[in-house]
């Protein structure tokens, strides 16, 4: 089993650069077979996450062509099938979205029911409620979420909460539904600006995107198109805080400040200085880092995929700090190993207390989950001596190159899959 070796104690220094997001390019490949052109997509992330999604797209008879690593050329015209049952794609979060792709353009749909990181209940009840309110009849029989339509028209939907996979699966279903859709208490993230942005190039009708209200007039048919994704948020506010728990001074590259703005505002509240230009930003880690509060909310909040980079820097900062989760209540399920490793936080229901520590120590760990692990391995950088991190699949599902890219910027790193290897990187590092 791989797992990432890590000698702690160096800050990272130099310049990073980010790919395209992952929420948003499982929107779009899943988006691009509503179309029977040639659709090409630009920064597409490779993770394992990506990998998935496209491979079952090709079991449903799709045509994923790769032009480079991170530029793909899909077609739907080929696609003889809308049942996925493949067992790969219950290992991710957002198969559902095949699901609003497939009943939007052929007006039936059969997936597996979504897996992904297991950090609290995720119901799917508001994709269905946006479906049936669009005509479709929709049950789960045997692991899958089975929608069929004879037609789809559009519909007055108020989502209960707020939730950035309702929203867009329902409005790649209403993209091709007769007549205008209107879904309230939409999600803003920027991934669902994206999608609606890429659905727009393929001919749609969408507007109000990235704010709570979004309009949608349904077109017969869509058209090819190429696009380029945005650049990953969360793998952005990541390295911003390896750069805020190591001391380091990292420029991330690639980035549209604009989205990091929440994250931006809690790195220069801890005492960290923070230059944004027009596509990057710097984070210097010159002062001790001091205590604060954060709540998890939806964008323009505090993104919840942040909260345990955060809580990691907490744990080194001076003073109290109180971390609140709002989004998710099975979070904070990485505070065991953080403990392992020294830090001293308490949970109770969905907040957690810290008391700032001065130093981590190393330690045998494991990944609970995607965002999760990538706060731990950020929590081996800054501790003294060796940490090693277990279930690395979890981080690979949304991290490219994670290891390869904290070396370039100085971080003692490496991927081991034997304790010879292990024993190996001891030697080397000392």
């Amino acid at each position: 089993m791989e797992q990432y070796a890590i000698k702690g104690g160096n800050p990272l220094v130099g310049e990073v650069e980010i790919g395209g997001a992952k929420n948003a390019a499982l929107g779009i490949l899943a988006a691009s077979i509503m179309t029977d052109e040639t659709v090409v997509i630009e920064n597409v992330p490779d993770v394992r996450d990506t990998n998935v999604m496209m491979k079952a797209i090709e079991s449903i008879g799709g045509i994923v062509e790769g032009i480079d690593r991170h530029t793909v050329k899909i077609s739907g015209k080929t696609i003889n099938d809308v049942v996925i049952e493949d067992g790969f794609i219950k290992k991710i979060r957002a198969s559902y979205y095949l699901l609003g792709a497939l009943l939007g353009k052929y007006k039936r749909a059969q997936v597996t029911l979504p897996g992904g990181c297991n950090i609290g209940l995720r119901p799917i009840d508001q994709h269905i409620k946006g479906f049936r309110a669009l005509g479709a009849d929709v049950r789960i029989e045997h692991g899958l979420i089975i929608a069929e339509a004879e037609r789809l028209r559009g519909s007055h939907i108020y989502l209960d909460v707020v939730t950035v996979g309702a929203t867009i699966d329902i409005m790649m279903a209403a993209v091709m539904a007769e007549g205008q859709t209107i879904i309230e208490n939409a999600a803003k993230e920027p991934h669902v600006v994206d999608v609606a942005n890429f659905l727009n190039s393929m001919g749609a009708v969408i507007k109000g995107a990235g704010t709570d209200v979004i309009r949608i007039k349904g077109v017969p048919r869509l058209h090819g198109t190429e696009y380029v994704i945005i650049p990953d948020q969360i793998e952005a506010g990541t390295f911003m805080f390896a750069a805020a728990v190591t001391k380091g001074d990292v420029t991330v590259k690639n980035v549209i400040p604009k989205h990091l703005e929440s994250i931006s505002a809690k790195l220069i509240e801890v005492g960290c200085e923070v230059e944004e230009s027009d596509d990057a930003v710097r984070v210097v880690a010159a002062k001790p880092l001091t205590h604060t509060h954060v709540k998890t909310l939806p964008y323009p909040g505090f993104p919840t995929d942040m909260q345990p980079q955060i809580t990691v820097a907490l744990g080194l900062s001076r003073g109290t700090s109180i971390v609140t989760e709002s989004i998710f209540e099975n979070r904070f399920k990485y505070v065991d190993e953080l403990t392992r490793m020294g830090a001293n936080i308490k949970v109770e229901g969905n907040t957690a207390i810290i008391d700032g520590v001065n130093k981590y120590t190393g330690a045998s760990i494991s990944a609970p989950d995607l965002r999760a692990g990538a706060a731990l391995v950020i929590a081996g950088l800054a501790a003294e001596g060796m940490t090693t991190v277990d279930d690395i699949q979890f981080i690979e599902r949304g991290y490219e190159d994670f290891h390869i890219k904290l070396k370039n910027l100085g971080a003692q790193i490496e991927k081991v899959a034997c304790e010879r290897e292990q024993k190996k990187f001891r030697l080397k590092t000392g």
